[in-house]
């Protein structure tokens, strides 16, 4: 997979809130297809990290390049057009717009004028979206409004998905499903970069792992490796 181009890289990545020093030389590859989870206990950067791949944080040291093109400073939507779907930490929907408009207003072709996924593929991987369509998105519950972030990040058609700790605060029913998707999305072609608590979980549903402390990247390796160091695991993620 590593052979493969790169469909986002980073290269020493550092940026900075004020006077803290937050991401430390942070570097990281997905390839097209390549499934990467990132690891790290709450507060090590992760979130940040994301932000600054995607434009919403100042780079303050490193490079970012997507598809080969250097990316770094460039604006979030300058990014995203780029082939990158996007399911924020608190999925960023809106309350007053209907769960059709809401998907609809993400829809587009993808960077090779893509159209695999459609509002009707959608609502097929969502049902329960399909029964609220006229609800406005602050009527759904949290479950729901998950599952709309990330149909409409699908409705860009992306080469990558991001997804930053999709299931945090769901009902156990509702993150089965979340990570039936998220298996989907992996076995359709769609390289992805996975934040989650369950490291387990990151661990099954990814070709590759890197874990951060403080800022850092302090392990990385293919998943199947890194679920079997249960030392390693304990050192860096165990609470």
């Amino acid at each position: 997979m590593n052979n493969a181009e790169a469909l986002l890289e980073a290269t020493g990545l550092n940026a900075h809130y004020g006077q803290s020093h937050v991401l430390q030389g942070v570097s990281l590859r997905i390839a097209r297809g390549e499934a990467v989870g990132l690891l790290g206990r709450n507060g090590m950067g992760k979130t940040t990290f994301i932000r600054t791949l995607l434009g919403q944080v100042k780079a303050t040291g490193g490079r970012v390049s997507v598809a080969g093109r250097d990316m770094t400073g460039q604006p979030p939507e300058r990014i995203a057009r780029l082939g990158i779907g996007y399911v924020p930490e608190g999925r960023g929907v809106f309350p007053n717009l209907s769960v059709r408009e809401n998907l609809v207003m993400a829809a587009r072709a993808g960077t090779k004028g893509q159209r695999d996924w459609t509002l009707e593929r959608v609502l097929k991987t969502f049902p329960r979206l399909a029964e609220r369509l006229s609800h406005g998105g602050g009527q759904l519950s949290g479950g729901e409004q998950q599952m709309m972030a990330i149909g409409r990040a699908l409705m860009t058609n992306p080469d990558l998905m991001i997804l930053d700790e999709a299931t945090e605060g769901l009902a156990p029913l509702v993150v089965a499903e979340i990570w039936r998707v998220i298996g989907l999305i992996r076995a359709s072609g769609i390289a992805s970069l996975v934040v989650d608590r369950d490291f387990r979980k990151v661990l099954a549903h990814t070709d590759r792992c890197v874990v951060l402390e403080k800022g850092r990247v302090v392990l990385e390796g293919p998943s199947a490796e890194l679920a079997a160091d249960e030392a390693a695991l304990h050192r860096y993620l165990g609470v």
